[in-house]
Order: C-alpha cells, then structure tokens, then sequence
C-alpha cells in the first residue's frame, strides 16, 4: 500500500476533482458548447475513479485497466480542448459582430445627426431670413421726415437690430450646415472657415491642403469638417494658444488629418473621462473605422493625427459630381 502521506495528497486531489466536477456540471448550460463540460465532467469522474483504486486497491492491480482510464481520460480532455477552440472562434465572431454592429450604429448616430443639422438650418434660413428680411423692408418705407430724434434712434436702432438678427441667421445656418463644404468640398470648408474665426480670434491658423479639390464619401467630408471644428474650437476657448498648425493629406486611399497647437495642453486621460469634446472627436472617427491619435500633456500643446481609409473609387473631382447631380 501507498504511504499514508501519499494516500492524504491523493484525498486532497479527489476532494479538488469533486469540487471541479460540480462547477463543471453548473456549466454545462451555460455556454453554447456544453459538450465541453460534460467532457471535463467525464475526465474528471475517470480520475476520481483511478484515485481510488490507487488508495484502496494494492498498487499490483490489474495494470490494463488503469490504463484504460488513463486512455479515456485523455480522450475527453483532448476533445474538450478541441471544442474550446471552437467555442473560442465563436467568441471571436460575436465580438467582430459586436464591434461590427457598434461603429454601424456610430456611423447611423452621425448620419442622422447630420441630417438633423441640415434639416434645421434649411428651416432656419429659409423659415427665418425671408421674415427678417422683410422686417427690414418695411422699417426702411418708414419715412422719418416727421419724426422727433429720439424716434429717429429707436428707429435705426431696430434696423441694426434687425440686420444683426439676419447675420446671427446666416452665420448659424451656415454652421450648422456648410454650404461650402456641400458645393466645394472638405478643403474650401475648412479654409472657409478659418476665414471667418480669424476675424474674431488673435490666433495664427496655418493650414495646408494636399488633397486640393479632390471629392470625398459625405460622410468622410463631414465627419472630418467637424472633427477639425470642434478641434480649433477647443484651441480656442480652452488651450490659450497662439498657433495651430493644421494639415490634410491623401495617402494612397487614406486621408491623414494632423492637427497641433502651442497651447497649455491637458492630462488625455482626464480629458477623455470627464469632456465631451474629445469623445465626440473619437466617436465621429470610430464610424468611419478610422484610427485617432491624442497626444498631449501639461504645458505641452495638443497633437492630433487621423486617419481614415477610403476607397479610390470614392474621389471624385468637383465637376465630376455637378454632372452626377444633372443626371438626377
């Protein structure tokens, strides 16, 4: 017979066998592939059942049968192994099918804000401007020949009102939805509208364009156009910079975005948890399977780069898409 502490480790390993045969059991309806489970089930009742005949038995027993437990033990666990790799490429596929459905629906959010946006600077501009501008016709019929000079700066003061109020109109509309960018492209929208910020701002922007007037998917075009908006707007009103630095390039079939001001900079991972800016940006990249890089730190400025790959089929000149738009 085996030692008595031989026989103890023995004891220890069945009381472990026993524990894994019921957790093993509690599995088998858990998982699409309980065949696996009851396989580990089987194995580990064979051994259970050698362990036994090791303690109780003399060690001179019949030699084939334990090797026929052994034989059958393998078998089971070498099945079971075969099936967990299955059941791994089926975790596989879900979770392409998850990150899958995910940037679709990232995609459909921003499609469907889009056209939201658009939707709503048509009504705006088309609702608004007209009532506005008519407002200002008729208080320019008003004659003031009869009118006291306080009448007279109520009067003018309305107007200036009024054409303030036609201003804020087009200037939301066309934030909201760009019509350069619709007519002309990605690079004439940017460039159009840093134009308008550098009016306001006493900040240098520097930008360059290699993709000239190349056209691109709407989506590409728009996600990029305000991925580049809330970027200098954050610059703006948050980094106190001086400088931005912006490039556009087309490399092979993917659009390089590289993005870099002299700002204060931030902590990426405090940013990322706390403001929305950022996530927009990561969202908007994400639905279009593109690649997004942060880089920046305390005192250290801001460095973006993007990337997005896109089919050559999808650029096309501007001319080519007014005559697209004729054949509709």
């Amino acid at each position: 017979m085996y030692s008595l502490g031989v026989q103890i480790a023995m004891g220890i390993i069945m009381v472990v066998q026993l524990l894994a045969i019921g957790y093993a059991l509690r599995l088998v309806h858990r998982t699409k592939y309980s065949i696996i489970w009851i396989l580990c089930v089987i194995a580990f009742a064979v051994s259970f059942a050698q362990h036994l005949l090791y303690i109780f038995l003399n060690r001179d027993f019949n030699s084939g049968l334990i090797l026929t437990l052994d034989v059958a033990a393998s078998l089971c666990i070498v099945a079971a192994v075969l099936f967990a790799h299955r059941l791994i490429n089926h975790i596989d596929h879900l979770n392409q099918q998850r990150n899958h459905l995910s940037k679709q629906l990232l995609s459909a959010v921003v499609r469907t804000e889009e056209r939201s946006r658009s939707q709503f600077a048509k009504e705006l501009h088309d609702g608004m401007g007209p009532l506005l501008s008519s407002a200002k016709m008729s208080l320019s019929a008003i004659s003031t020949e009869n009118m006291n000079k306080e009448q007279q700066e109520i009067l003018a003061s309305s107007r200036h009102m009024i054409d303030e109020a036609i201003r804020s109109v087009r200037e939301i509309s066309n934030n909201m939805s760009p019509q350069v960018l619709e007519d002309f492209g990605l690079s004439r929208g940017v460039h159009n509208f840093i134009s308008r910020l550098q009016s306001f701002y006493d900040v240098e922007i520097e930008f360059r364009s290699g993709i000239h007037d190349k056209r691109f998917d709407h989506n590409v075009e728009v996600v990029l156009y305000r991925v580049i908006c809330e970027l200098i707007n954050n610059s703006l009103k948050h980094s106190g910079c001086k400088n931005i630095d912006i490039s556009l390039l087309l490399k092979d079939a993917t659009i390089e975005l590289c993005y870099h001001d002299n700002g204060c900079g931030f902590d990426t991972t405090t940013a990322m948890s706390k403001g929305m800016g950022l996530s927009n940006i990561t969202s908007r990249i994400s639905s279009l399977n593109g690649d997004l890089q942060i880089e920046s730190g305390i005192g250290k400025g801001l460095k973006v780069v993007a990337r997005i790959n896109t089919k050559q089929d999808d650029v096309i000149t501007h001319n080519q898409r007014k005559r697209r738009w004729k054949k509709r």
